[in-house]
């Protein structure tokens, strides 16, 4: 009697990925890789709980695990415990962490410091991966965060000034010195808002619960042709009110690369970082930096309102109807 045939077994994969929202947009490309080199591969994730949300509707992913930080570093014995009893395929390891040699794995991709070698971060990531061309980051939305956004969008653009263009703006970024003067984003929307190329435009800042205080600046300047979607939602409820405009403009955050990666017309504004790293990925995408000679810094106070609204008014001419029409 011939042998019964050999079932293929699923590959398993599982991806730690980072606790920060901008990282896991870098470097979301890996998602579709896995697919690629292990077609109809289940995929665990392991993240942090603000950019967890990104994962759910991933294709292949079959389960998100949130890590959130507890002391000792026992969020890493936590994660161990709930994936050491599979034997994976493959563990993609960006974060660097010990628990990829330990979990049984057939194949490791493990991020180390040597991979770091002035590449962009999108191509370092592509090529830790093994990946013949850049990994692009992209974005998963999903009905439950369009219907979430459109909630908190519709009843805003049906009241004030009514429908128009949206211009979304992120006053907020989480690192100290990244974070343009909240009165200055106020000053901005005034400046736009007497431009006549931007007339009809709704002013939409973005942010978490806690980003009110510079997100309030902007929101005054606009009056009725603000929209407030700060503290609305999680990141992919954010996520779907961005692919709702038509240009984003923002500090260097998450959601500058949410932006980035959902193909809007993106400004990313720099201070003291590296915006030759670190700048939004895509070719709808700019930087106004406060030093824009490479490897000099500035403080971010340095980049005046006028140098930013010059660079907003740039890319809307680049772009004149969001990301579908180039400038001719």
């Amino acid at each position: 009697m011939a042998p019964a045939p050999t079932v293929p077994q699923t590959p398993r994969v599982l991806f730690v990925s980072s606790n920060r929202i901008g990282d896991c947009v870098i470097s979301s490309g890996v998602i579709r890789e896995i697919g690629r080199q292990l077609p109809g591969a289940r995929i665990t994730v392991a993240a942090g709980r603000p950019p967890a949300p990104l994962f759910r509707s991933a294709p292949g992913v079959e389960r998100v695990i949130i890590l959130d930080k507890k002391p000792m570093s026992g969020h890493w014995l936590d994660l161990w415990q709930q994936v050491r009893s599979t034997r994976w395929d493959l563990v993609v390891d960006i974060r660097g962490s010990a628990l990829a040699w330990t979990v049984p794995s057939k194949r490791r991709v493990v991020y180390t410091r040597k991979w770091e070698t002035g590449l962009r971060k999108v191509e370092m990531v592509s090529r830790l991966m093994g990946a013949e061309a850049p990994l692009d980051p992209e974005i998963f939305l999903d009905d439950q965060a369009r219907a979430e956004a459109a909630a908190v969008i519709d009843p805003q653009l049906q009241a004030g000034s009514g429908p128009g263009p949206i211009l979304a703006l992120a006053p907020i970024a989480h690192q100290p010195g990244k974070s343009w003067p909240a009165d200055r984003w106020g000053q901005l929307v005034e400046k736009l808002s007497a431009d006549a190329r931007f007339d009809g435009c709704r002013f939409m800042p973005v942010g978490g619960p806690g980003d009110r205080p510079p997100a309030t600046p902007a929101l005054e300047a606009a009056g009725d042709r603000g929209i407030d979607c700060v503290g609305k939602g999680d990141i992919l409820c954010s996520a779907a009110a961005i692919d709702r405009a038509t240009l984003f403009v923002g500090n260097d955050s998450g959601l500058m690369h949410v932006a980035a990666a959902l193909g809007q017309p993106t400004l990313g504004l720099f201070g003291p970082t590296e915006w030759w790293l670190y700048g939004p990925w895509g070719p709808r995408t700019r930087t106004v930096a406060s030093n824009e000679t490479r490897g000099q810094f500035a403080p971010i106070e340095d980049l005046t309102v006028e140098r930013v609204f010059s660079a907003v008014v740039a890319l809307h001419d680049a772009w004149p109807g969001g990301r579908s029409v180039p400038a001719p």
